[in-house]
């Protein structure tokens, strides 16, 4: 059975689809698609529907990152479907536990920069009302923490080729 990751930021059109198709990417680089599966959601409903920030995918696509998908919101199920949550920075991490009234799920939901081996940050930013570097700082850090993450999986859940 794959092992499930969901990427969580606000909106769902810059951060959390960025950090779902560069996942995939690096799976699919490694031939380890089939072994665990991604999708991103917004703790909002600003962009239901929308495909990714057209200036992100822009920047994912100079590094040969296609961005896909559209945007959706974060729902209660998700916290049973996925057996990794994780909130682009400290704001959505506090939302996403929000949602979880019991304080049942504290466990799977995590703050991607955790991962990140390369940056010392603790977030990523958000691009959306600031210029190009904004969008190349969010592509950095999500392929720095996601290569981090990937290599934990594959350390700590024994998922392997």
């Amino acid at each position: 059975m794959a092992y499930k990751l969901l990427f969580v930021c606000l909106g769902n059109i810059c951060r959390s689809p960025s950090a779902e198709n560069i996942m995939n990417y690096l799976l699919k680089q490694q031939g380890l698609e089939h072994l665990i599966v991604c999708d991103s959601a917004g703790t909002s409903s600003y962009h239901v529907g929308a495909s990714p920030d057209r200036r992100m995918r822009a920047t994912a696509a100079r590094r040969g990152i296609e961005l896909l998908g559209s945007a959706r919101q974060l729902d209660v199920s998700d916290f049973e479907k996925f057996d990794l949550i994780l909130a682009m920075d400290r704001q959505n991490y506090q939302d996403i536990l929000a949602l979880d009234g019991q304080n049942r799920y504290r466990d799977k939901v995590r703050l991607i920069c955790d991962f990140a081996t390369q940056s010392p940050e603790k977030e990523v930013p958000d691009p959306y009302y600031g210029g190009q570097e904004g969008f190349e700082r969010v592509i950095d850090l999500l392929l720095d923490a996601c290569a981090g993450l990937l290599e934990e999986i594959m350390e700590t859940e024994g998922v392997r080729e």
